[in-house]
């Protein structure tokens, strides 16, 4: 079987949509699917087997993102989509439209997986717009796009659940990414604290995600500021980038934890990732907008405990209280969970091997096999 992912975002951008693209194009393999790819170009990337690069440009204020050509777009899609059983979108954007006249124009199924909660995250970046409209518009322009499809795949049964009361009607199957095999491979703990910094035994907890308003980060900067009430030498690591660090960095000297709190960039998935997780003595998370939350098991995976509201999609994972323990959504609370998890070193380590089973249930290989077989039942 051939499919076609076409998406407004793929590597090197590095987010939650390029993660699961190429998670399921990987496993995927191993079903008997072929996987192409339509997606931007952002530099010079190197030709790729299966991957097809249009022109993009640099989108205004934005120094992560690419604009796709949509002419080039649209015809690179259609071009591909001759010899391909599926088409399935990833974006709601240029790429929604691309896959969509490329389906319609061949008689091909079509799909979509809706990996973000547009109506929560607008309102972080177009705060001028009074907010009841914004969501408004937000919940009509999903439910116009989810059905001109034959299906949506969601992240989570919240998200299910969301778009049903949108007036979404089409078939929606859940269906997250899952964790691959060498998110399980033992990363280097001791030589990232070295590399770091770091003291062998000083508290360290960590956050891996976009670093934007959306993800809630404030949040856990009140956290950090409450636990070191107690706990003075705990160390907050960021990793990631995005437009709210300098906001953030702001708030954090204000709290007064100028040295506690360390922004650490992007770090390399094959290796430095999986280190920072092993390196960690919980990870943590308040996200409320959260579609699944695929950080959660790659930290589970590294045996790193989880502290984190159950909001979302993130509940899919955390309701199991499996590895994790749920944070209550004030500071001052989610504080003393995180607290009572880092002075126990017996149940953080019991904790942590419990993260590491659960996170084995969630295969990308046994996901993508459900993937496999929605695809065998659009192509009939």
């Amino acid at each position: 079987m051939r499919v076609l992912m076409v998406s407004d975002v793929y590597f090197p951008r590095i987010n939650g949509v390029s993660t699961s693209i190429e998670t399921f194009r990987s496993a995927l393999s191993a079903q008997g699917v072929a996987v192409s790819l339509v997606v931007p170009r952002y530099g010079d990337e190197a030709a790729a087997p299966g991957v097809i690069r249009v022109a993009a440009r640099r989108v205004l204020g934005d120094p992560e993102d690419r604009l796709a050509h949509y002419g080039k777009l649209r015809r690179a899609t259609l071009k591909a989509a001759v010899d391909c059983d599926v088409i399935h979108i990833q974006t709601p954007f240029a790429a929604h439209y691309a896959g969509l006249h490329a389906a319609r124009a061949l008689n091909k199924p079509v799909i979509a997986t809706y990996h973000t909660l547009f109506e929560e995250y607008l309102q972080h970046y177009i705060p001028w717009f009074p907010a009841t409209l914004l969501r408004g518009l937000a919940r009509r322009f999903s439910r116009g796009q989810c059905n001109a499809l034959d299906a949506v795949i969601v992240p989570s049964s919240a998200m299910r659940t969301r778009l049903r009361n949108y007036g979404v009607t089409r078939p929606l199957h859940v269906l997250p990414t899952g964790i691959p095999a060498n998110a399980f491979e033992p990363g280097e703990a001791t030589r990232f604290r070295v590399d770091q910094g770091i003291a062998p035994n000083r508290p360290v907890v960590l956050f891996v995600g976009r670093v934007a308003h959306e993800k809630n980060i404030c949040f856990l900067l009140d956290v950090v500021a409450r636990a070191r009430r107690c706990l003075p030498d705990l160390l907050f690591l960021i990793t990631g980038e995005g437009p709210a660090q300098k906001d953030l960095a702001r708030r954090a000297s204000e709290l007064g934890l100028d040295g506690a709190v360390r922004f650490l960039g992007y770090l390399d998935r094959r290796h430095e990732l999986p280190a920072a997780y092993a390196a960690a003595d919980a990870f943590i998370f308040a996200s409320r907008t959260e579609t699944q939350g695929l950080v959660l098991l790659e930290a589970m995976a590294q045996r790193c405990p989880v502290v984190g509201l159950s909001i979302m999609g993130t509940a899919d994972i955390l309701e199991a209280k499996r590895g994790c323990r749920i944070g209550p959504d004030d500071p001052a609370g989610f504080a003393d969970v995180l607290l009572q998890l880092l002075n126990d070193p017996l149940a953080r380590a019991q904790l942590g091997d419990d993260a590491r089973s659960y996170a084995r249930e969630w295969s990308d290989q046994v996901l993508a096999q459900r993937l496999a077989t929605l695809y065998q039942s659009l192509a009939r």
